[in-house]
């Protein structure tokens, strides 16, 4: 059963309305209490609960996945002396580049892809 609202209509008499007031707290206590139950019922097994029969399987689909994340993540291993200098001599336009080297390596790695 949904209910969709706990107001009682305000076509009663006065008198009715001190009930439909009443009903209201009621009912709003009792969803309250309902929650409250539910909660208290629901409790986490810690791993020594479960014992040593627990294990987890995990698709090669969310390991590719975990190890997309890995590698998409920054990691602190940035050679900050390395970055200022290539960042020193992009500023000063001296920078240059092997555009032969650029697209041989490009295209190793697309090979290295798999199907």
């Amino acid at each position: 059963m949904k209910v969709t609202g706990n107001k009682l209509p305000n076509t009663m008499p006065s008198a009715g309305a001190d009930i439909a007031s009443k009903a209201n707290e009621a009912a709003k206590t009792a969803k309250a209490n309902g929650l409250e139950a539910a909660l208290e019922g629901k409790k986490t097994k810690s791993s020594a609960d479960l014992g040593s029969a627990s294990r987890v399987a995990v698709s090669s689909r969310a390991q590719d996945m975990q190890k997309a994340k890995e590698l998409a993540t920054p990691n602190n291993d940035i050679d900050e002396a390395k970055v200022a200098r290539l960042q020193a001599l992009i500023d000063k336009g001296e920078y240059k580049t092997n555009a032969e080297a650029i697209a041989d390596r490009l295209l190793d790695e697309h090979t290295k892809m798999p199907g």
